[in-house]
């Protein structure tokens, strides 16, 4: 029986250090992905605080509409009546509704508020009362 022996010792292939070309360009993809996905949620994001800002804004409008009928001591007539305020450096088109209650000293005062002069882009509503 014959042994064989080496001369040398047997050895294993070490594995590259690194990254391969395939696990780089996967990388790259999953960031690129979620980078677009970061940045459509940012304008969508910034789009919804401005449409907060102006709809806050509309609120308020109608808020003071209300209270200037409340402190002016005039009781409002029935029917509708369109208007406009300016606040923030912004022109405000509002629609007052005005209806009986079963209070004769009573009226019950609607203001919806709008964003163009045409009255079609409707932020917000308001209903409050105003007495004699």
């Amino acid at each position: 029986m014959t042994t064989i022996t080496h001369s040398k010792p047997y050895r294993t292939k070490k594995p590259a250090a690194g990254f391969t070309l395939i696990e780089v360009m996967v990388a790259l993809t999953i960031i690129a992905l979620s980078l677009g996905a970061l940045l459509s949620t940012s304008g969508a994001q910034a789009n919804s605080a401005g449409y907060l800002k102006q709809k806050t804004l509309a609120h308020w409008v109608a808020v003071n509409e209300l209270t200037q009928i409340r402190i002016s001591g005039t009781f409002p007539d029935i029917g509708e009546k369109k208007g406009s305020t300016k606040m923030a450096n912004f022109e405000w088109y509002w629609t007052r509704t005005t209806k009986k209650t079963e209070d004769k000293d009573a009226r019950q005062v609607s203001f919806t508020v709008y964003a163009d002069k045409d009255r079609k882009k409707n932020l917000t509503a308001l209903t409050g009362y105003a007495n004699r």
